[in-house]
Order: C-alpha cells, then structure tokens, then sequence
C-alpha cells in the first residue's frame, strides 16, 4: 500500500478518536454546543481522509510523487485547523473565526487536489494495476 495511503488512514483514525471522544463528552454532558465541530471531524476528517486513502491504494501509480504528498498535508492541517477553531468558536470565541476560515480554505485546497489527482491521468510510463 502506497505511504500517502497510511498516512491518511493514520490521520483519519485519528480524528475518529477525536470526534467519538468529543461526541461521548457530549452525551455524557447533554451539552451539544459543539455539534458542529464535531460532525466536521468525523465527516472531513475521519471518512474522508478514510476515502482519499483508499483512492490512493486502489490506485498506486497518482498515489507517486510530490502532488499526494501536498494533498495529504494541506487536507489534513486544513482540517485540524479548522476543527480546533471551530470548536473554540462554538464555546463563544469570537476570535477564531479566522482560524476556522484559514482551515476551511486549506481543507477546500485539499479537495481542489483530490479533484485534479482523481481527473487526470497517471504519469505516462508509470505502471498501472489492471482494471
């Protein structure tokens, strides 16, 4: 499996612990003030760097090179950032929202990657898994 796959398996197993453990705290608390943030770890963070991953193992020949790379850590501290602040956010502070703006755009970056890498073709030369 492709490194740029185990990184975001790693990384989204991760933010799974992050979101079950935030959602637990707010069960246990019956304060869901921070829902928000907490569906923006599970779903960006865990099932989607869960899908890029699994992207990048069926599909080892654009999982080579710098542009994976790029992608894994622009997504994956796109989505910390984002996260962490919009969840400061949610617990009444204001000041984060540049933050949560600042993550959001590097987590859309991210995506805008994953587009190009899913749209284009492998690099000519490059062993391709038969389809």
């Amino acid at each position: 499996m492709p490194k740029v796959s185990h990184l975001f398996f790693r990384a989204g197993i991760l933010f799974l612990i992050v979101g079950i453990g935030l959602g637990l705290i707010m069960s246990i608390s019956q304060q869901h003030d921070v829902i928000g943030a907490h569906a923006h770890i599970n779903l960006l963070g865990w099932v989607t760097s869960a899908l890029f991953g699994g992207y990048y193992a069926l599909n080892p020949a654009k999982a080579e090179g710098m542009l994976p790379r790029v992608h894994f850590w622009l997504y994956t501290a796109g989505v910390a950032i984002m996260s962490v602040s919009l969840y400061l956010l949610l617990k009444g502070n204001t000041g984060m929202e540049p933050l949560v703006a600042v993550g959001s755009l590097l987590t859309a970056a991210g995506v805008l990657i994953a587009a190009y890498v899913i749209f284009t073709p492998a690099a000519a030369g490059r062993m391709q898994p038969a389809e």
